[in-house]
């Protein structure tokens, strides 16, 4: 690896120079982002359309579009020179990342009971993305990220940690519920109950803007508010088509529940 990203960068310097453009352009692709998603859903799952392209197997779009962000990051730890991986600060955040998509890319995708085959177009934005994004967060972390000494003390990595691992259990024990709500075998919708699907029609989505903002906090770096800032975009929009969706097709939809944040919205 380090011969690699040899060859790629003449230096250190220019390498860092890249990783901090990459988390300017990802603001800027969310901005873009944020204004595509005004007259187009996301197209996957219930909003799949064939005009994206084939079909692809949802189990193995899932596991193979997550799966860079979790080689990525293991090669960057254990096969290049990674001068700050040895620092607690830097463990824990890289910990966070790799927790998150060890889930998503090695059990999530095999739980999944009848969903919907992603298009070709859908499933290969999310490889792109997630091979952009686990380079720039991880290489970050495991090479160039400083922390003072006293850095997990401090209260904004307290409590960016605790929100991290609340939306992480949030997203994890509300795909759950998503899941229990079809049998094996089943297909089709129905609507979800309990935990903080009592408040929000998005609790996973929840769970996870939550998680990375939390990790954005703890981070307090250009390429983790990027991230975030880009999930959130993505999400809360999906959120919100979802709450629509819900109240169109369901005639019983509890009308006090809320999109996306619970008692507002």
């Amino acid at each position: 690896m380090d011969a690699i990203l040899s060859w790629l960068f003449s230096s250190e310097e220019q390498e860092l120079y890249i990783l901090d453009c990459m988390a300017y352009f990802m603001d800027f692709m969310a901005a873009c982002t944020f204004v595509s998603l005004l007259f187009q859903n996301v197209p996957y799952g219930r909003y799949a359309s064939s005009k994206y392209g084939f079909p692809v197997n949802v189990k193995f779009a899932w596991f193979v579009q997550e799966l860079p962000s979790l080689l990525l990051p293991l090669c960057f730890v254990l096969w290049t020179s990674s001068s700050k991986t040895s620092l607690l600060p830097n463990q824990l955040l890289i910990a966070m990342f790799l927790c998150h998509y060890v889930q998503r890319t090695l059990i999530y995708p095999f739980l999944i009971r009848g969903g919907k085959a992603t298009p070709f177009a859908s499933f290969a934005l999310a490889l792109v993305f997630c091979i952009y994004n686990g380079y720039m967060q991880v290489r970050y972390l495991s090479h160039y990220a400083e922390y003072p000494a006293d850095w997990v003390t401090q209260p904004r990595f307290i409590i960016g940690s605790a929100l991290w691992l609340v939306g992480w259990l949030m997203n994890i024990h509300s795909d759950h519920i998503l899941r229990s709500l079809r049998k094996p075998g089943e297909t089709g919708y129905k609507i979800p109950r309990g935990g903080m699907f009592e408040y929000v029609s998005g609790a996973n989505f929840l769970g996870e803007i939550t998680e990375w903002a939390g990790f954005a906090l703890a981070g307090h770096s250009a390429h983790s508010s990027a991230f975030s800032i880009f999930t959130t975009v993505v999400l809360a929009n999906r959120a919100v088509a979802h709450h629509k969706w819900y109240l169109a097709k369901f005639e019983d939809y509890p009308k006090s529940r809320k999109a996306l944040i619970p008692f507002l919205f």
